[in-house]
């Protein structure tokens, strides 16, 4: 069925003055919309500069025939994928590296003690090692005079144009050089879809994961990208000692983000990835809410 919205509203603009409406009536593309949604619609449509508070009354869903393109079809969005993992209280992320301790510093009992009635707060705290949950690697993690996390520029991890590349895990957990060739990489972000992130949290995920060659790493390197992703345990092969993949990226400055996971909800280009850690000097390596950027039409 059909839905219109009635409403009222006023817009408060933060250099003075207002406009009011009354009885106004839109086409939504679902049952229901929220005031925020309204007023943003408002505002963009009117293209009202300096707005302060909005307020929007009287609002009724009507049913009643669309005049228009509904309103939420209208307004181009900013489309975001969570692409990281859940950190919680006991998770193992590397089996030998200890698990978070998530707890209260001060409780929200405890803090009554220091505010009037009803004014209540709480503070946590962690213990746990940077390697864990979906994390980033600087030059730091890998190097003694590497960047640290203080050192990376925002431009290094913040809306890099990306591109993602599927190979399944279970057609191959070795991928090389040649799996990588045919897409337009340069200055990108390279993220590798291989759907390892099915298994996360479980005994299967530690052993025989889906890890980059030596050649691959020597490839993405000459090609100039900015950042390498995997949905996986480690981007180098664990079995062995050695940490090609880490030392030949990491010794370019190019960043690596690991345990990405939802890689699958993504298109192949034509989006942007942001991992985004704190600013802490003498660290390498630190979790991330990375999420890609679509824009919606």
């Amino acid at each position: 069925m059909d839905k219109r919205v009635k409403f009222d509203f006023e817009i408060y603009f933060t250099n003075g003055g207002s406009i009011k409406g009354e009885d106004f009536r839109l086409d939504i593309a679902g049952d229901t919309i929220t005031d925020k949604e309204l007023a943003d619609y408002i505002v963009a449509d009117l293209r009202l500069l300096m707005v302060g508070q909005t307020k929007i009354l009287n609002k009724e869903i009507l049913t009643e025939p669309h005049k228009r393109t509904p309103i939420d079809a209208e307004i181009e969005q900013d489309l975001l994928i969570d692409l990281s993992h859940t950190i919680e209280e006991g998770l193992v992320t590397y089996k030998g590296l200890p698990a978070p301790v998530i707890c209260d510093y001060l409780s929200r009992e405890n803090s009554k003690q220091f505010y009037e009635e009803g004014t209540e707060f709480q503070i946590g705290k962690i213990e746990m090692v940077s390697n864990t949950g979906t994390y980033i690697d600087c030059p730091f993690h890998r190097f003694e005079h590497g960047k640290d996390l203080s050192e990376i520029g925002l431009e290094c991890f913040t809306d890099l144009d990306a591109v993602v590349i599927s190979i399944p895990f279970s057609e191959k957990l070795e991928i090389t050089e040649e799996q990588l060739k045919n897409y337009e990489i340069r200055n990108r972000a390279v993220l590798i879809h291989t759907g390892w992130d099915k298994n996360w949290n479980t005994e299967r995920y530690y052993e025989n994961h889906p890890y980059l060659t030596e050649g691959a790493a020597k490839y993405l390197r000459d090609c100039s990208v900015k950042l390498v992703g995997i949905d996986s345990h480690n981007i180098d092969n664990t079995q062995g000692r050695s940490r090609p993949v880490h030392t030949i990226l990491l010794g370019a400055e190019i960043l690596i983000v690991e345990h990405l996971c939802n890689l699958y909800l993504l298109p192949k280009s034509d989006f942007t990835f942001s991992a985004i850690p704190p600013k802490f000097k003498g660290v390498g390596t630190f979790p991330v809410r990375a999420m890609a950027k679509l824009r919606k039409i």
